[in-house]
């Protein structure tokens, strides 16, 4: 999934199933809804692949009756292995999850393609073999040195205009 198509979804769940907000500033609308309230949510109005649908839902499921929690209080292992039993889950999600919802400052998705681009620039490994050994001396702070080399990518988002 795009980061274009992820904030789209998000955006539909959002708007469909969030707590509505007075912004006076603008902009925010909703607040992001609970796993409780996504845990009713019909699959088949997702305008996403099945597979995905299906991965979506059994996350929510799991989040909703407790049997995953994602918060930097959870053990950080146990979490990875919970998700990576899931439908769907893939080291490099887990390793994002691990980086944004759990805290962990040691995650690092080394199949991560900016990542992987970025490192390839600065004159590292840019295979994920060898850039997680090359990351090796980087522990326990590796989700920092991602943060670095998503910000020397050249993704647009990190452009600023001229």
């Amino acid at each position: 999934v795009s980061t274009a198509a992820a904030r789209t979804h998000a955006a539909r769940l959002a708007a469909a199933y969030g707590t509505p907000v007075e912004d006076p500033a603008g902009g925010l609308t909703h607040l992001f809804p609970r796993p409780g309230q996504l845990a009713g949510l019909d699959p088949e109005q997702l305008a996403m692949p099945r597979s995905r649908r299906t991965t979506l839902t059994t996350l929510v499921a799991a989040l909703a009756d407790g049997s995953i929690g994602l918060g930097p209080e959870e053990d950080w292992d146990e979490a990875r292995a919970r998700l990576l039993a899931l439908p769907g889950f893939g080291p490099w999600t887990v390793e994002i999850i691990a980086m944004r919802a759990l805290g962990d400052p040691d995650a690092f998705p080394a199949t991560d393609l900016g990542v992987r681009r970025a490192a390839e620039r600065l004159g590292l490994p840019g295979a994920p073999g060898g850039l997680t050994a090359r990351a090796a001396d980087w522990r326990p702070w590796r989700a920092y040195a991602v943060q670095y080399l998503w910000a020397t990518d050249d993704h647009p988002v990190n452009l600023l205009p001229a």
